[in-house]
């Protein structure tokens, strides 16, 4: 694998310490491990692990700064083929993002704070994993960011139990009591609760020593001020020393007695806390945040509430008197750290998680149209599956046609086009819950302009359609628009092409199960079904935006009449509740007493019920796609479609379609509709009789 790690800094702190951790396990294990940052003081230590550094300004907020960042760092990932980029904080998240989009390559966060709740944060939940380091910060990001909980990824911190090794003396009865607070000198850690908190000490702690470890970012100078003014102010100088950042963490814990965390506000995790439980040093912190996590109030630290020094004074005052107290907060937090919190568990992790990434899709197939066109696009779903056996793939497509693929095997989710009084707002509404999905890859069998648009919307870095001149410049990845007529599954196979996945397997498939028989059994002997009986399904009508397509119903009744006099057969009419109207009419004016099956199925039921017809009469809709699946011989009437564009030519039945000038002219209304009148009951009468007889 080769990793990329993007972060602003390296400079002293938990974040860059675990950056070159990992970059150290990467290089290890055989990886390549490389890293954007803008320089700091820790770069020799990475590049000393193996990893290479390249330094750009990924630190600053501007965004005259930000784009040229970006096309640089696009220009890292193609050079050098990474495979996964992992930003570590917001501004390189950004940057990170849109490289990752020009190069369609894989993307994940670790959030190492707890974000405000504005837009510039929303990037931290773009990724297709999201690492947090505690339960808290995980479900700040989903109820906050409205990151989906199957992105989430906790793993907490680690330590080098290595370099922080167990000191069981430390803290015995020694000459001076020191304490100390490490972190940056920021507001939100919290530094002035503490030194009013130290201010009591010093009255109860004979010979005391504070340390305060950390600088100030840039922006914070003003504060630090503030801090030594309030020092001299307390008349604190003599207990007090302010030591700067310290390169040796390890060396620094190993001399103190307490450690405080004074945070006032919820931190990610706190990884000064368990290096500091792994040498053996009594926590006293604050209960916000990921914090929480790692401290058992009482078991393995002491936890006070935030901005309250005088909770601080007690708690470390309760330490410094309690020598039982401590030894038993040092053996335990140990023992939690070496079973939760060491290195080689948090990087272990990580590499598993870039694994699973890398070897794991998720995609999407977009088929928004009619029922038959989802029942066609079955043996693609099968071809994608194959293809991708590991990934995870999602079937965007409407409420009607849903039902279709319920029991599909090939898909892992079934996900609905949103209903709204708009298309626009159905368009953003279902873009929206593809993004929380955080789609791979996007296969466009729909290609017309909304599926398009939802592609793009969907936030995938790598989209697949037709270049129809339908707003699909918005796809990245196109097949050029063909002017010669296939059949539905050979046009498929065109845009799959592009995938390298081909459909071996042309079969469509239905789903049935045990129950649907049997329910179709009962329904067939209520209506008084003699086994001996041949059952001929007639399919009478078709979508209200398809009238053209649509056999006289009074030719239908002829042929019914003249087949079971005939045949001695029986009639079955299915339909939907829409053609309820229609075949009562049928039913009303046929003298054989046709059973009638309208709106009384659903489509499980249809399938079986069409599978124990001996033929299958139907105009060109879903019916006559579910006879072929079902392998059900049929009978379709075409008028203004033509059926090598919509039928399997390997479909076991007869297709009779009269070839006028005008025909096909694919219009949903028509004056004389000659195409279809000019099929007579009896030529279909004798094509059927001509099939059962040669079936016999």
């Amino acid at each position: 694998m080769k990793i990329l790690q993007i972060l602003p800094s390296l400079n002293y702190g938990g974040v860059e310490r675990g950056t070159i951790d990992l970059a150290r396990k990467l290089i290890n294990e055989g990886h390549d491990a490389y890293c954007v940052s803008a320089g700091g003081k820790l770069v020799s230590l990475l590049k000393d692990t193996g990893a290479v550094h390249y330094q750009l300004p990924v630190d600053k907020k501007s965004f005259f700064s930000i784009l040229p960042c970006i096309e640089k760092v696009a220009q890292i990932i193609k050079n050098q083929k990474i495979d996964l980029v992992h930003a570590r904080s917001r501004v390189p998240a950004w940057i990170a993002y849109f490289a990752c989009r020009q190069t369609e390559t894989k993307f994940i966060t670790t959030c190492h704070g707890y974000y405000s709740k504005h837009f510039g944060s929303r990037v931290m939940g773009w990724g297709s994993k999201c690492i947090v380091a505690s339960r808290v910060i995980g479900r700040h990001m989903v109820e906050d960011f409205g990151v989906c909980e199957e992105r989430i990824c906790v793993i907490p911190r680690g330590v080098d139990l290595k370099t922080f090794y167990y000191n069981p003396k430390l803290s015995d009865i020694r000459g001076e009591f020191v304490i100390a607070i490490i972190g940056r000198i920021t507001p939100l850690k919290g530094h002035k609760y503490f030194l009013k908190a130290v201010a009591k000490l010093t009255r109860l702690i004979p010979k005391l020593k504070v340390i305060i470890v950390g600088s100030p970012p840039k922006d914070k100078q003003k504060y630090l001020s503030e801090l030594l003014m309030l020092n001299r102010r307390f008349g604190l100088e003599r207990y007090v020393e302010f030591l700067g950042d310290q390169k040796d963490i390890p060396s620094l814990l190993s001399k103190i007695d307490c450690l405080v965390m004074a945070s006032t506000a919820p931190e990610a995790f706190g990884r000064v806390i368990i290096e500091a439980q792994a040498v053996g040093v009594p926590v006293v912190a604050t209960r916000v945040g990921g914090i929480v996590d790692i401290i058992d109030d009482g078991e393995t630290g002491v936890l006070v509430d935030p901005c309250d020094p005088k909770s601080i004074y007690e708690a470390v005052l309760r330490i410094y008197k309690d020598r039982e107290l401590a030894a038993r907060l040092r053996k335990k937090a140990r023992e939690k750290v070496e079973k939760n919190y060491n290195m080689n568990l948090m990087t272990q992790r990580t590499i598993n998680l870039y694994k699973r990434q890398l070897s794991e899709k998720n995609i999407l197939v977009i088929k928004l149209t009619a029922l038959g066109d989802i029942i066609l696009s079955v043996p693609s779903l099968r071809a994608i599956r194959k293809k991708y056996q590991k990934a995870r793939i999602f079937l965007l497509t409407t409420q009607v046609s849903k039902e279709a693929v319920l029991r599909c095997p090939y898909i892992d989710r079934i996900i609905l086009l949103e209903k709204s009084k708009s298309s626009l707002a159905s368009i953003l509404k279902t873009s929206k819950k593809l993004r929380r999905c955080h789609i791979d890859l996007v296969i466009d069998l729909q290609n017309n302009r909304k599926s398009h648009i939802i592609s793009f919307l969907s936030a995938s870095f790598s989209r697949y359609g037709w270049d129809n001149g339908k707003l699909s410049f918005l796809l990245n990845h196109k097949q050029e628009w063909l002017k010669e007529k296939f059949d539905p599954i050979s046009h498929q196979q065109k845009l799959l092409d592009l995938l390298a996945i081909q459909i071996k397997n042309r079969k469509l498939e239905v789903w049935i199960s045990i129950e649907d028989r049997k329910f179709v059994d009962d329904f067939l002997k209520s209506n008084w079904l003699v086994s001996s009986q041949p059952l001929i399904g007639f399919n009478i009508s078709s979508s209200l935006k398809w009238q053209t397509k649509r056999w006289p119903v009074e030719n239908f009744i002829k042929l019914a009449d003249s087949l079971t006099k005939t045949l001695k057969s029986r009639i079955v009419v299915t339909g939907t509740n829409e053609d309820a109207e229609i075949c009562e009419y049928f039913v009303k004016n046929c003298k054989c007493k046709p059973i009638n099956a309208c709106g009384r199925t659903n489509f499980a039921q249809l399938a079986a019920l069409i599978q124990r017809c001996s033929i299958y009469v139907t105009g060109d809709s879903a019916p006559l796609h579910i006879a072929v699946a079902a392998g059900v011989p049929y009978l379709a009437l075409f008028g203004p479609t033509n059926p090598r564009q919509h039928i399997l030519p390997e479909g076991n039945g007869i297709i009779l379609k009269k070839d006028l000038p005008c025909s096909p002219c694919y219009k949903s209304s028509c004056r004389h509709l000659s195409c279809l009148r000019q099929i007579s009951v009896e030529e279909v009468r004798n094509s059927i009789l001509t099939f059962m007889r040669e079936k016999r």
